[in-house]
C-alpha cells in the first residue's frame, strides 16, 4: 500500500471513530450528538496536522483553511460526518475525507495556491434525527427558517433548539453562521455515488450536472374502523384495501412518463401508516407518503397531477375519502456549467475516465449551489448499496477523488500547469 493510500485508510478509520469499517451493525452519528462531535474532534485533529486553521461557526460546522492572504478569495470543498441509523461510514465522511486529502496531495507536491482553500465539515446533513435534513449547510446559506425548526423533536421528544444547544451552540446566534457572498468564490463536494452508473459505464468518477430535489405527497383515506370478524364483506370501508392500488399506479405511472423523457424519473410510495393498526380492526385510516425525483421538475409535477388525479377519480368511485397533501416541492439543482468544465479537465489531467450524471439524492450541495457556483463528483460504492452496513468505497477510489479535487483546486486557485498529466493508477 502506497503512503498515501495508507494515509487515506487510517485517516477513513480516525474520522469515523473506529478500528475497524467492517461494522456489522454500521455506524449511527445522528445530528448534533456526542458520536457526532467526536466525529468533528477527528476531523479537527487531522485538520490541524495538516496545518490548516480550524474554526467552528455558530451552527456547529468546522472549516478548516489554508490561508494564504486575507485578500484573497476562498475556494471551499467537503461534506458531511453525521450519519443515518445503522449507516454506512463513507456517506460524507469520503468527501470529508478527499478534500482533506487534496490538500495533503498538494502540500506534498509542494503546490501553493493563490486563493484560500477551505474544507468544510458540514453539521448535521441527515434526516434521521429530526426529519430535516442539510441544516448546516440550509445555515451557512441562509436558507434556514429558525422559528420553523426550533421546536421541531427527535423520536425522544428532543428539539432541535435543545440537541444544539446541548452540542455547545447557541440557538438564538445559529444563524449567523451564514456566509456573505463575498466570502466564498465557489463550493465543490465529492460524495459516494448511491449507485451504480459509473461501474456500469466503465468510468471512474462522474461529474454531477444536477440534483433532483423532491416532490413529497401525503396521501390519507378515510374508511370505517370496525370490527374484522364481525363486519361482513359488502358493508366494509377498508382505508387500506380501497388506497392500495395506488401503490401500482404509481410506479406504472413513473415507468410510463419515463418512456418518452430523456430525463429519467423515480417515484416511490414509501412509508405506511395504518390507524388503529390492529390485527382485529379493519383499517379505518391509512396514511401513504410519496416521493418523486427527477432533475426535470416538469416530469416531477406531471406525475404528482395524475396521482391527484386518480385519487379524485378513486373517491368518486368509492365509499372512503381521499386527501392528497404536498409537503415538499423543491425545485430541482442545476450545478455550475463552468465548474463542471473545470471538473472534466481535471479527470482528464489525472487520467481518469468520467461520465455525466444526476443525482437522485440531496447533498449539501444543493443548498451551497443557491448562493454561490457550485459543483458535485461521485466516485463509485459497490454494487450501489449505502445507508447501509454493508457500504463500501475503495481506497483506490477515495485516491482517485482526492487526486482529481487537488487537480479541480490547482485550476480553481490558478496554480500554474507543470505537467501533471500522469497516470496514477498503480498507485
Amino acid at each position: 500500500m502506497s503512503d498515501m493510500n495508507q494515509w487515506l485508510h487510517e485517516k477513513l478509520l480516525e474520522l469515523n471513530v473506529t478500528d475497524s469499517m467492517k461494522q456489522p451493525d454500521g455506524f449511527t452519528r445522528l445530528s448534533y450528538t456526542e458520536e457526532e462531535k467526536s466525529a468533528h474532534q477527528a476531523f479537527r485533529s487531522i485538520a490541524e496536522e495538516l496545518e490548516l486553521d480550524v474554526q467552528s461557526d455558530q451552527a456547529g460546522n468546522l472549516w478548516a483553511t489554508w490561508m494564504i492572504s486575507t485578500d484573497a478569495p476562498t475556494i471551499a470543498t467537503g461534506s458531511h460526518l453525521d450519519t443515518v441509523h445503522n449507516g454506512g461510514g463513507y456517506d460524507g465522511a469520503a468527501g470529508v475525507l478527499c478534500s482533506l486529502a487534496s490538500i495533503k496531495i498538494m502540500k506534498d507536491e509542494g503546490i501553493t495556491p493563490q486563493k484560500n482553500i477551505s474544507v468544510v465539515c458540514f453539521a448535521s446533513e441527515e434526516s434521521a434525527r429530526f426529519g430535516v435534513s442539510t441544516i448546516g449547510s440550509k445555515a451557512v446559506s441562509g436558507l434556514l427558517n429558525q422559528d420553523e425548526l426550533a421546536d421541531v423533536p427527535d423520536a425522544d421528544g428532543i428539539t432541535i433548539r435543545e440537541a444544539t444547544e446541548h452540542f455547545g451552540l447557541t440557538w438564538e446566534t445559529f444563524n449567523q453562521a451564514e456566509r456573505r457572498i463575498d466570502e466564498l468564490e465557489s463550493f465543490l463536494e465529492l460524495h459516494i455515488e448511491q449507485g451504480t452508473q459509473i461501474e456500469d459505464q466503465g468510468a471512474e468518477v462522474g461529474v454531477v450536472r444536477g440534483v433532483a430535489c423532491p416532490i413529497r405527497l401525503k396521501v390519507t383515506a378515510y374508511g370505517m374502523a370496525n370490527h374484522t370478524g364481525t363486519t361482513p364483506m359488502n358493508k366494509r370501508i377498508d382505508a387500506f384495501a380501497g388506497i392500495s392500488p395506488l401503490i401500482p399506479f404509481v410506479e406504472e405511472q413513473a415507468n410510463q412518463l419515463n418512456q418518452s423523457s430523456d430525463l429519467p424519473l423515480v417515484a416511490t410510495v414509501s412509508t405506511v401508516h395504518l390507524k388503529p393498526n390492529a390485527m382485529n380492526v379493519i383499517p379505518g385510516e391509512v396514511q401513504l407518503g410519496i416521493d418523486i425525483r427527477s432533475v426535470d421538475d416538469s416530469l416531477k409535477r406531471e406525475l404528482a397531477d395524475r396521482i391527484m388525479t386518480y385519487c379524485k377519480n378513486r373517491e368518486k368511485e368509492s365509499k372512503f375519502t381521499i386527501e392528497v397533501e404536498t409537503l415538499v416541492d423543491n425545485a430541482s439543482i442545476f450545478l455550475d456549467e463552468d465548474i463542471q468544465q473545470k471538473l472534466q479537465k481535471a479527470c482528464d489531467q489525472t487520467g481518469y475516465r468520467a461520465i455525466e450524471l444526476d443525482s437522485g439524492a440531496g447533498h449539501d450541495v444543493m443548498n451551497m449551489a443557491v448562493k454561490w457556483p457550485s459543483g458535485l463528483i461521485f466516485i463509485p460504492c459497490k454494487e450501489g448499496i449505502s445507508h447501509h452496513p454493508e457500504e463500501y468505497a475503495s481506497i483506490e477510489d477515495l485516491y482517485k477523488g482526492s487526486l482529481v479535487i487537488a487537480e479541480y483546486l490547482r485550476i480553481e486557485t490558478g496554480v500554474e500547469h507543470e505537467n501533471r498529466n500522469r497516470n496514477h493508477r498503480t498507485s
